[in-house]
């Protein structure tokens, strides 16, 4: 680097203030003097080093910092200028310092961000807080990194390799060393560990922790995409040792400790795939006309003590992994599928909640505690949905769990039916008192027995899977309201109400098709959520909208400080029907039964914490499940090049257009350079690409046809090329296949001339 050049003249005095702050901040437990100053800003003249020395007693006259020893400065400890935070990065090597004290993110040039990466927690100085001008920032420390290994494809030179990452989000790669590449081959898949990132060097240095396997194949990406995230697909030896060694009988001494419920009828309804089965309904009509409703969850804390090696591992994990091919369970698979699991014809402790309900689904009374059950039958919801629909206890073999046709017991029936009818009629109250209804269609895939995508369909929530939930819901919200209601510590899943300028982005967007939101109160909001939400229901715009209104509400949460869960419109919540998957229910478990033994309210900092680990960990858990359905989507597609599709516009920037296939929900990305009939620009008003001699617009919800340019397995990532929208296309096309056709006659005609 090149010194300062010596400055000549009478010129305007240079203010040395920020960079002065800027270099004590970096190193704020040491003291340094106008010359050591001098020496970083790389300033040698007199007139510069007799401006450090004058900016240094101003800012020390404003107590921005002190003079710790004759001519020796440091940083004040605490100054309004220094802030701690988290980076967000973009993907263009910029990123926003978000923190608690500004309204709007802080802007950190790529030149500020001192090797700070993604999510770490740093120290930031402010600079730049004019009115009327966003805050930039400069990151002066590195309090907390978020992570230290990364997945990438490692390039191995003579001496060294580097590691690449697809995470748009990562900026640098990652030096390795010869001695530190490991088994590692040219161009596989590694995990990498950073070690350290010397003062002079452009990228961290790291070591080859694990070799995934080559780029593109199955297992490597579906692995890659859980180291990504951390997330471990094997249990540690000693914990399955621990777990295969528990006593997972039913003993009569236990059985003598619950309320023993197995003479009353009881079924399960699940998906036809499920291996693990939480939760099971039981029903019994009572003397006086009301009905006795079981919901039985699986005793997961009569298996998984406290303090344990395997509590601590399901503890660490939070959460089971749904990916599109696999899962990936909390607990090892001797609980998770078989003791825990409430199997048909098969006793099982169970933690339940009773409820006594009469013909308005209205709650007369209720009892909390550990019981024993029986399953008397498992039904697959397409099962059960057969029942409610037909009331019929026939079910036909290609619903049939056993692929035989067979009829249901005829109490199960009975009770299936009565069960529905409630659940309906909770729902509709619910709805009533603001509830927002998210029944976003859900994107599955057809796998072959190599785990390749063969098709794709759609899953819809229908009244099978409603029964389940309001039920569901029944017990979460009463069990947390019975808590609560003692102001004891408990796990609550807390959902706070909705960013209004995130609703004002929406009401943006969906005002292009007609809709609107009302903004009276917060009833009004959410029932005009909800209305929007039916009225998209089979239109071309429908998944855009259910993603975008998604996105505007606030993200639901552990804490153990109750605001009330606003998607819900329940005042108390919280999980406690999923213990097998989620590690917030079995502390659920755990409180509840302290209490009802009489317990003292537990320390809310012990499970603050822990509810702090359990919603990272389930929100590391979404984004690897995300990230595998788009892995999926892109495999699906790659094979599928040669086929047009039509899409609905669900994005547009600067940079381009995202299109989402109608048929089946894969997204991709038409850059503004590539659509070749005019030159577009970007009107962020109108969320469109206008061209620039025909004014045509292209905008959200259009519909157009697209082609698959590129599908990168790696990146999981889409481009697609743009062939016009729907009219134009299917204009076009026609009149191809009708001079086509005429062409054929032609020849047909000449050729019978001929002849």
């Amino acid at each position: 680097m090149s010194k300062t050049p010596h400055r000549k003249g009478n010129g305007k005095p240079k203010d040395f203030s920020n960079k002065i702050l800027k270099i004590l901040a970096r190193n704020s437990n040491k003291g340094f003097n106008y010359k050591q100053i001098a020496a970083i800003l790389e300033v040698d003249d007199t007139k510069s080093r007799n401006e450090i020395i004058r900016d240094l007693k101003l800012l020390a006259a404003q107590k921005k910092i002190i003079e710790s020893e004759p001519g020796k400065y440091l940083v004040k400890a605490v100054s309004q200028d220094y802030y701690q935070g988290k980076i967000d990065m973009t993907s263009r090597k910029t990123a926003f310092f978000v923190c608690d004290d500004f309204e709007e993110d802080v802007f950190i040039p790529t030149n500020n961000l001192n090797r700070a990466l993604d999510g770490d927690i740093v120290q930031v100085y402010v600079y730049n807080r004019r009115q009327g001008k966003r805050p930039e920032g400069e990151v002066v420390e590195i309090v907390e990194r978020a992570k230290t290994q990364f997945v990438g494809v490692i390039d191995i030179q003579k001496n060294f390799a580097f590691v690449s990452t697809a995470n748009p989000k990562m900026y640098t790669d990652i030096f390795i060393p010869k001695d530190k590449i490991g088994e590692a081959q040219q161009g596989e898949v590694v995990l990498v560990e950073i070690e350290d990132w010397p003062k002079r060097a452009d990228s961290p240095f790291g070591s080859v922790i694990k070799v995934l396997g080559k780029p593109g194949e199955h297992d490597t990406e579906i692995h890659a995409i859980l180291a990504e995230y951390g997330l471990p697909y094997e249990f540690p030896v000693d914990v399955e040792v621990y777990a295969q060694k528990l006593d997972t009988s039913i003993q009569q001494q236990e059985i003598d400790k619950r309320r023993d419920m197995r003479q009353t009828l009881t079924f399960t309804i699940d998906p036809r795939d499920a291996k693990d089965f939480d939760d099971a309904l039981s029903f019994k009509k009572l003397d006086n006309g009301n009905f006795e409703i079981g919901i039985h969850i699986a005793d997961v804390s009569h298996y998984v003590e406290e303090g344990t090696i395997l509590d601590e591992e399901a503890y660490n994990r939070a959460t089971s992994v749904y990916l599109v091919d696999r899962v990936v369970p909390m607990l090892p698979e001797v609980l998770s599928n078989f003791a825990c699991s409430l199997r048909p014809h098969e006793e099982k402790y169970t933690f339940s909640a009773v409820f006594e309900i009469d013909n308005k689904a209205n709650v007369i009374d209720q009892w909390f505690g550990r019981t024993v059950t029986y399953s008397d039958q498992r039904f697959a919801y397409e099962e059960a949905q057969h029942i409610i629909e037909t009331k019929s206890a026939t079910i036909p073999e290609h619903i049939s769990l056993t692929g035989e046709t067979y009829d249901a017991p005829a109490a199960i029936v009975e009770a299936t039916l009565k069960l529905d009818e409630l659940a309906k009629i909770m729902r509709r109250k619910r709805m009533a008192d603001g509830a927002i209804s998210f029944d976003k269609v859900e994107v599955k895939f057809k796998l072959n027995e190599e785990d390749e995508p063969v098709g794709v369909y759609f899953k819809e929530a229908k009244d099978s899977n409603h029964l389940i939930e309001e039920f569901m819901l029944l017990a979460n919200k009463k069990v947390a309201e019975f808590i609560g209601k003692q102001k004891k510590t408990f796990i609550y899943r807390i959902h706070d109400e909705p960013n209004e300028d995130k609703l004002i982005g929406l009401q943006g967007v969906i005002s292009k098709f007609g809709y609107s939101i009302d903004f009276r109160s917060k009833k009004h909001i959410s029932q005009s959520i909800n209305k929007l939400l039916s009225d998209v229901q089979g239109k071309k715009e429908q998944n855009m909208v259910d993603t975008l209104a998604i996105r505007s509400m606030s993200k639901a949460r552990y804490s153990v400080h109750n605001v009330g869960h606003y998607g819900l419109a329940f005042d108390y919540y919280s999980h406690f029907t999923s213990p097998i998957r989620r590690y917030p229910d079995v502390m659920a478990h755990r409180l509840l039964q302290f209490y009802i033994d009489g317990g003292k309210s537990a320390s809310e900092e012990a499970f603050e914490e822990k509810c702090v680990h359990s919603t990272d960990m389930e929100i590391l858990a979404t984004n690897a499940e995300r990230d595998s359905v788009k892995y999926m989507q892109v495999k699906y597609m790659a094979d599928h090049q040669d086929q047009d599709f039509l899409g609905v516009i669900s994005g547009v920037t600067e940079w381009g257009i995202y299109v989402e296939i109608v048929e089946n929900k894969c997204e991709g990305m038409c850059r503004i350079r590539e659509i070749k009939d005019d030159y577009y620009t970007f009107d962020d008003k109108q969320y469109a690409l206008v061209g620039a001699v025909s004014k045509n617009t292209i905008t959200l919800g259009d519909e157009v046809y697209v082609k698959v340019k590129n599908a990168d397995l790696v990146k999981k990532q889409l481009d697609f090329h743009y062939l016009g929208k729907r009219a134009d296309y299917e204009a076009s096309k026609l009149e191809a296949d009708q001079n086509s056709a005429a062409k054929s006659q032609k020849k047909k005609k000449n050729n019978n001339k001929e002849s």
